[in-house]
């Protein structure tokens, strides 16, 4: 047995390192692939047969040999450097997890027969139908967002609540105001005996749920006292609707001139209700006024009656002032461009300044990542052997954050692998020089018989 054990064994030793050759040539093939992640197998030793034939003098043990075997290795878990990009949605991670994707072909089908697949980066582009996809065909998943920009409750252990990132390219989007921060200041001496009583009018910009700019009026008029009498720190605001032209409440303000909290509100009272819609409610704790524009809500920031609370109108000295008066929502504008940020929230922008999350990017991540089943195009699917899926927000737990106008590079080390290659180059020879060698003895053998 040993002359054929040893040729089985050179055969097997020149298919190991034809095998480790294969990995070397892939890994320097994608030496400059995004996202690669470096192969190399693992040499084992075959069974070897050690039985002792004599305990006599003389006597010692045969030996057959085994050969070698080879496991193919992938180091998943392996992350390359990342470098910058000019594309904002070129997409890599700052630490472990991994990007859920799909494939161009399973969109557009049920959520349930969604191809899910793992990539570490991504070149991501939209696509003439929307979608946000690599020139390879992956489709970027996330959580798609309300219509407010939050994200809803989502499963974290299933693949089920994401969806293929996909931007209207034709939309056009506006930004409702939701809220008014009335920083501004009333004068003291409009409230003193012999003033004109002259009323402040504070008018406000809105922007209505369809993008359209309307117009907020608050008057506030001051409570003149009787000759003689001190200030009565009192006014009326009244609050019409410019887009309706119907009123939304009127109340009577009086500031404090308590030591520590002077100048600000002291109490809010309602005097006349408003129309249903427009109308409004104060929330004495927190300083804010509801708005309630029908389908739109508005909160006014007044300030709260508690001195440790937010103060936003104030009356002090004879100045008025409404400068510091501020509202957000942008009028509707057409789509520009997308963002993401290190949490993973995926924002497209509009021509008229403002930007909305759209998706939530998750990262996922599984226990054994080395266990991850390789696909084309260095993606990767969940096994048996990875264990399962988790989706996390991006920075939190195990996983890294989320990084735009970045890209993963491959893991290969060219330099190294070049080594591996003349080591394995070396050992093949061997392993053919024993087969050679096997060969000549048995000539040598064959020969004795004539």
């Amino acid at each position: 047995m040993g002359i054929s054990s040893s040729m089985n064994a050179g055969v097997a030793g020149l298919n190991a390192n034809a095998n480790k050759l294969g990995t070397i040539a892939d890994n320097i093939a994608n030496s400059q692939t995004n996202g690669y992640k470096r192969a190399d197998v693992d040499f084992a030793s075959m069974t070897v047969n050690d039985a002792r034939t004599s305990y006599a003098i003389g006597g010692g043990r045969s030996y057959t040999a085994g050969g070698v075997t080879t496991t193919a290795i992938f180091n998943i878990e392996a992350k390359g450097a990342v470098t910058g990009t000019d594309n904002a949605t070129d997409i890599a991670i700052s630490g472990r997890g991994m990007l859920p994707v799909t494939s161009i072909a399973s969109v557009g089908g049920n959520a349930s027969d969604q191809d899910l697949m793992l990539t570490s980066t991504g070149s991501f582009d939209i696509n003439a139908k929307g979608y946000l996809t690599t020139s390879s065909g992956l489709v970027l998943l996330g959580w798609a967002a309300n219509a407010n920009g939050t994200i809803p409750a989502q499963p974290r252990d299933s693949a089920s609540g994401l969806q293929p990132v996909r931007v209207n390219l034709s939309g056009t989007a506006a930004l409702p105001s939701s809220e008014i921060v009335v920083n501004a200041n009333l004068p003291a001496t409009a409230t003193a005996a012999g003033s004109t009583g002259d009323a402040q009018p504070i008018n406000v910009e809105y922007f209505d749920n369809l993008g359209a700019a309307q117009t907020l009026s608050m008057t506030f008029t001051p409570t003149v006292p009787a000759a003689g009498n001190p200030n009565s720190n009192t006014w009326t605001l009244d609050i019409v609707d410019q887009a309706t032209g119907l009123s939304a409440g009127s109340y009577q303000i009086v500031f404090s001139t308590a030591s520590g909290n002077a100048g600000n509100i002291a109490s809010v009272t309602q005097l006349v209700a408003g129309a249903t819609p427009p109308s409004t409610t104060y929330d004495a704790t927190t300083g804010e006024m509801s708005l309630q524009l029908g389908d739109q809500a508005i909160a006014i920031q007044l300030g709260s009656t508690d001195a440790a609370g937010a103060h936003h109108l104030t009356q002090l000295s004879s100045t008025f002032s409404s400068s510091g008066v501020t509202k957000d929502g942008n009028a509707a504008g057409t789509f520009t461009g997308l963002s993401i940020d290190e949490k993973g929230l995926l924002s497209a922008s509009y021509s008229t300044g403002f930007s909305r999350v759209i998706y939530q990017i998750p990262v996922a991540d599984v226990p054994n990542l080395n266990g991850l089943r390789v696909l084309d195009n260095q993606s990767y699917a969940v096994s048996s052997e990875s264990g399962p899926l988790f989706l996390y927000d991006a920075g939190t737990g195990p996983v890294g954050g989320i990084e735009g106008f970045a890209l993963e590079q491959s893991t290969t080390d060219t330099a190294n692998e070049l080594t591996q290659l003349i080591q394995t180059q070396r050992a093949y020879s061997s392993n053919a020089k024993i087969i050679q060698t096997v060969d000549e003895m048995m000539q040598e053998t064959t020969n004795l018989k004539r």
